[in-house]
């Protein structure tokens, strides 16, 4: 039987995927998605909250989401619905095996009254999100010029840092 967690949890999600596509899709860097990836693979190594590690899935989602329509764009695919079906297939197809294999769902394992991966994801996906559009604020701001090497990569990714500290510690026993 299907839980009320799991109901809720759901709920937010189908809720989380449908208004993400209202953003226009702006591809990130392959170092954005190589950093993601890898402070995903180092929290788990060192046995960081889920909450942390949702964060880092999540914006890895958001990146290669936005690859994907990027290359779509690219070789001139177009279709219906085509920004909410990519970002749907990646959060789902990532989301629904998490849940199968009792990596989320479970009662023990929610921060504020929702899964700590799922909360996790979303957080990540629009801190992620939105520092890359900060950033592309920045450079408009600048004349189309960054403020600083690397600023495409390093607003993003900053972010991430920052909101990990803080769920790390807010989810400290």
């Amino acid at each position: 039987m299907v839980g009320k967690n799991f109901k809720k949890n759901f709920f937010l999600l189908l809720l989380f995927v449908f208004f993400l596509p209202i953003f226009s899709a702006r591809a990130f860097c392959p170092v954005c998605v190589v950093a993601v990836g890898a402070g995903l693979e180092l929290s788990h190594y060192l046995g960081i909250d889920d909450t942390v590690t949702g964060l880092w899935i999540g914006a890895l989602l958001v990146a290669l989401s936005a690859w994907t329509l990027e290359w779509m764009k690219n070789k001139k695919i177009s279709f219906r619905l085509k920004t909410f079906l990519v970002y749907a297939a990646y959060y789902l197809f990532t989301i629904i095996p998490l849940y199968f294999v009792g990596l989320m769902g479970q009662a023990r394992h929610s921060f504020w009254g929702v899964d700590k991966l799922l909360l996790g994801i979303i957080a990540g996906s629009l801190v992620f999100y939105f520092g890359g559009m900060w950033h592309l604020q920045l450079k408009k701001k600048n004349n189309n010029k960054v403020y600083i090497p690397f600023q495409k990569v390093i607003v993003p990714v900053a972010l991430l840092l920052i909101l990990s500290l803080l769920f790390y510690y807010l989810t400290l026993k």
